[in-house]
């Protein structure tokens, strides 16, 4: 929440004495996790799969984090649901009256499941009884913040996938470790953090020896929530996506049951970006406590599965949205829609097991243990492939050994497959202010595209080719080659398909003329515009770093 927000949502009337007393349980139910130990001639195998909750809380200023982070060694698939609670009592008063009849402070489990309407994820359902919280209290949903890039995190320390408790900070109270209060007094708090908006930032560090929070005692560092693709939805707003939109880092919730998924498998060390980032009180607090109390609490409850147990999801026994199977399971496939003979993006395979020729531009698919882009068909067999993120914490003048020291990393199955490219590349220079950018479309104003790239012929001849007088290796991308497999039908069709994970930047190989650093494919902003390129990054950052691009032939 923004300071600007923190003074418009101040109660006025603080001299009647209208007390704010905020609680948040959380619970943490694993659905389908058990660490597995496999005892074969004696050698054990235990994998870590694991996921944990993380509920920011600041009573003072209403700002509220809830987001779920993987800190295990597998994907997984989450969701998450919230219900509310308010009773009031004037000063003349002995009981409090609960706003929704039949409900009770002390029992979360009939507490008010919140509802969106179907259309609008920012106004409770009419009909349901969540619609009473309207008037009195306003949940943010989602994290955007102009020119912001994602919020940072401390991870948590506890990697124990039998422990049920949250990763709650500040006024945030863990249902376990605060024995099931609802007192808004009770210290329940099992992460660091005063649970104000933006508390932490990139490279802090929290050596947790003692235990001071539950876990481990090591020193961690902060890490960034994944940016989210688009705001958080309803399963209706959901379902009228593109199918090739559907699948992302973004929340639906099921607008049925309350359930909010995370529309993509989690991978291992991410975090998904904030499905609630305030609870603030409306004005209207005071008109029906004029001169009393009154007590509002959220309880967080969240389901954890790894994919291939996403049956739990269903298995619940609520009734659910008609396309929660068909969302589901393309949350495990890691696409929505029949993309050809090829196997699914996220089933690894073999290279044998790919028809590159049926492939569209921008299908991600998994090879020999890498996750892949496919750019272009080139012709002749030759198809040009780009990891599907960036190699991160890199600087600049380390480019050519991190590409090499890729490559040889590869499967040499892979390897087999590779065709040479030129031993070095003519990249020109530009700077940003010599080219003129295009918008994607008329309502966009950020800088898509430069269209007088053929101004600076160097730069624009820079298209990377097979090159038989060259050698087989990686190479990162020239700017003459974003600009050309940019654009609707294309590898890059929108800014969010052309940046990495989280929103994260990628060095191509092209220079600006003034610094002589790389072109970089971003968002950034630049006097009154953002741009999606921009001369940038030398590195190392963990936002982003080297993208490596091959051009395979299977018939090699």
């Amino acid at each position: 929440m923004t300071p600007e927000k923190k003074k418009q949502r101040r109660l006025r009337n603080l001299a009647l004495l209208s007390l704010l007393l905020l609680a948040v349980g959380g619970t943490f139910a694993f659905q389908a996790f058990n660490q597995r130990a496999i005892n074969d001639r004696l050698n054990e195998v235990d994998i870590n799969v694991g996921g944990r909750v993380h509920d920011y809380y600041n009573r003072d200023t209403e700002n509220k984090d809830v987001f779920v982070e993987n800190y295990g060694e597998r994907p997984i698939m989450a969701r998450i649901r919230l219900s509310e609670f308010l009773e009031t009592r004037q000063r003349d008063e002995t009981d409090f009256t609960p706003l929704v009849a039949g409900t009770s402070r002390d029992d979360v489990e009939n507490w008010t499941t919140w509802i969106p309407s179907a259309g609008n994820i920012n106004d409770r359902e009419n009909s349901n009884a969540s619609n009473a919280f309207d008037q009195y209290a306003s949940l943010i949903f989602g994290w955007e913040r102009s020119g912001q890039d994602a919020p940072w995190y401390m991870p948590t320390f506890n990697h124990d996938n039998l422990d049920q408790r949250t990763a709650a900070a500040g006024h945030a109270r863990d249902w376990i470790e605060g024995n099931g209060a609802t007192d808004a007094v009770t210290d329940g708090a099992t992460h660091p953090g005063d649970g104000i908006d933006a508390y932490w930032s990139a490279n802090e560090n929290f050596d947790n020896s003692g235990p001071i929070w539950p876990g481990e005692e090591v020193t961690n560092q902060t890490a960034q929530n994944l940016q989210q693709d688009r705001a958080p939805m309803t399963m209706n707003q959901w379902s009228n996506l593109p199918n090739e939109d559907k699948i992302g880092n973004f929340w639906v919730v099921d607008h049925n049951t309350g359930w909010a998924y995370w529309a993509n498998r989690l991978d291992s060390e991410q975090a998904s970006s904030y499905l609630l980032d305030a609870a603030e009180m409306t004005a209207a607090i005071e008109d029906k406590v004029f001169n009393g109390f009154y007590y509002y609490g959220i309880h967080v409850e969240s389901g954890l599965v790894s994919p291939d147990q996403h049956e739990e999801f269903l298995n619940d026994g609520e009734q659910h949205h008609p396309e929660l199977e068909e969302f589901l399971r393309g949350i495990q496939n890691g696409v929505m829609y029949d993309d050809g003979p090829n196997p699914l993006p996220n089933e690894d395979s073999a290279p044998a097991a790919f028809d590159f020729s049926t492939m569209r531009p921008g299908r991600i698919f998994t090879m020999a243990g890498e996750q892949y882009r496919y750019l272009e068909n080139m012709g002749s067999g030759n198809h040009m492939i780009i990891r599907n993120d960036a190699i991160r914490d890199v600087h600049w003048a380390n480019h050519n050994d991190i590409l090499n020291d890729w490559y040889t990393s590869l499967a040499s199955e892979v390897q087999d497959m590779v065709q040479p490219v030129s031993d070095s590349f003519n990249t020109g220079s530009v700077d940003h202010a010599e080219l003129n950018f295009v918008s994607l479309t008329a309502e966009d104003n950020r800088g898509w595209l430069p269209d007088n790239l053929t101004n600076f012929p160097d730069v624009a001849a820079d298209v990377t080719q097979v090159d038989p007088s060259g050698s087989p290796r990686a190479f990162s991308l020239s700017l003459a080659d974003v600009t050309r497999l940019s654009g609707p039908g294309r590898a890059f069709p929108n800014f969010a398909t052309r940046l990495v994970s989280g929103f994260g930047w990628w060095q191509t190989r092209t220079l600006g003329t003034t610094t002589s650093a790389p072109w970089v494919v971003t968002l950034s902003r630049v006097g009154d515009r953002v741009y999606g390129l921009n001369v940038g990054q030398f590195g190392p950052l963990p936002t982003g770093g080297t993208r490596p691009a091959l051009i395979i032939n299977q018939s090699n």
